[in-house]
């Protein structure tokens, strides 16, 4: 497993996968219809602020004092990029298909911890606050999103509106245009709200998108 991390993030920096999808310099219609896989690493986009979920090695200065989540306006940031990972207990291998109702993990790509809720405040607005805590050896059930592709498509592609809703406090991924002062670049609160709104639609950007896995 560490080894196809590895790989994955060196196609990352030097743009050698021919699914590698850096955005604009790519052809659009050649990435059309990509599928979200077990293994692929990507860049969420927030639909309603076009800000990218984001990590780095900050901690919340209130709350649960964790590793803290934003959204940030630049889209060439490495520290945007999450690795779609299935559920300890899940039978789902690397090169899978992704479907609606599927409960995932997202992995941290730089910093190997998970996205992560629970019933702290967020800093900002006071909904739920979203974290990253654990890493390779250590998740629970804190790191659990369960997937609602938007519309008829059951399966997760690039470019497809989706919610992410945290499977413990029942809420949806979510952002908006609060800033942080003390934080640079714009980055904007993360949250976990309750109940369906524009601003907790998301959709995959940028990343290496791992073909499907026809063996089975």
């Amino acid at each position: 497993m560490a080894a196809s991390v590895l790989a994955l993030a060196v196609a990352l920096l030097l743009g050698a996968s021919s699914r590698v999808d850096h955005g604009a310099a790519a052809a659009p219609v050649s990435e059309e219809g990509l599928q979200v896989t077990y293994g692929s690493t990507v860049k969420l986009m927030h639909e309603k602020t076009k800000v990218r979920l984001h990590s780095h090695d900050v901690a919340y200065g209130s709350g649960s004092g964790q590793q803290s989540v934003t959204g940030f306006p630049e889209i060439d940031d490495s520290n945007s990029y999450w690795i779609v990972r299935p559920t300890l207990d899940s039978s789902a291998k690397q090169g899978d298909a992704v479907e609606t109702g599927s409960i995932i993990r997202l992995q941290h790509m730089r910093t190997r911890r998970w996205l992560h809720s629970h019933l702290h405040a967020s800093p900002l607005s006071g909904n739920l606050e979203v974290s990253c805590f654990g890493g390779d050896g250590q998740s629970d059930t804190g790191d659990y999103w369960r997937l609602e592709i938007e519309g008829k498509d059951k399966v997760w592609k690039r470019d497809q509106k989706v919610r992410l809703r945290h499977v413990d406090t029942g809420g949806y991924l979510h952002s908006h245009n609060k800033k942080y002062n003390r934080l640079g670049g714009g980055q904007q609160e993360v949250c976990g709200v309750r109940d369906k709104r524009a601003e907790n639609i998301w959709s995959t950007a940028e990343g290496v998108y791992l073909p499907v896995d026809e063996s089975k």
